[in-house]
């Protein structure tokens, strides 16, 4: 009778605490995938503005020659370099947002996933970041 005793007071308890283990993996998971919604939330409206320098950027190296015949002192050849390389910039981290929307499922309970998938949008907000400040030098020049 002890013994019948004992097992029903345990297994509940051991049942109790496998449930919290899970609601508290599945918690953490979310927590996870709400700190990568975040972070994506904050960095996704950059590319329109990404966009719209990269059509600023295909008008500048069209009219390359004439911004430099009203600008003598412009270096046209370190101009056109630095201008293809921030446009290169800016697609790049537009194209690694649309990669990563595209790879993302928010309700997956993989911790490890979510947690892989948290790294790249930081390590994405870090481009994001890194792109949009050579947009203000580069660019810098040109606004007139």
């Amino acid at each position: 009778m002890k013994k019948l005793l004992v097992l029903s007071v345990a297994i509940p308890a051991l049942l109790s605490s496998c449930g919290n283990n899970q609601a508290a993996k599945e918690t953490e998971d979310q927590k996870i995938s709400q700190q990568a919604i975040e972070i994506h939330d904050e960095i996704m409206p950059q590319i329109s503005t990404f966009d719209k320098n990269t059509v600023i950027i295909d008008s500048i190296l069209t009219n390359l020659d004439k911004i430099k015949a009203a600008n003598t002192a412009l270096d046209t050849t370190n101009s056109r370099s630095e201008l293809v390389k921030l446009k290169s910039d800016l697609e790049a981290a537009t194209d690694n947002m649309m990669t990563w929307m595209k790879d993302y499922d928010p309700v997956n309970e993989d911790q490890a996933y979510q947690q892989k998938m948290l790294d790249r949008v930081v390590e994405m907000k870090k481009q994001f970041e890194d792109a949009a400040a050579l947009s203000k030098t580069t660019l810098a020049p040109f606004n007139r």
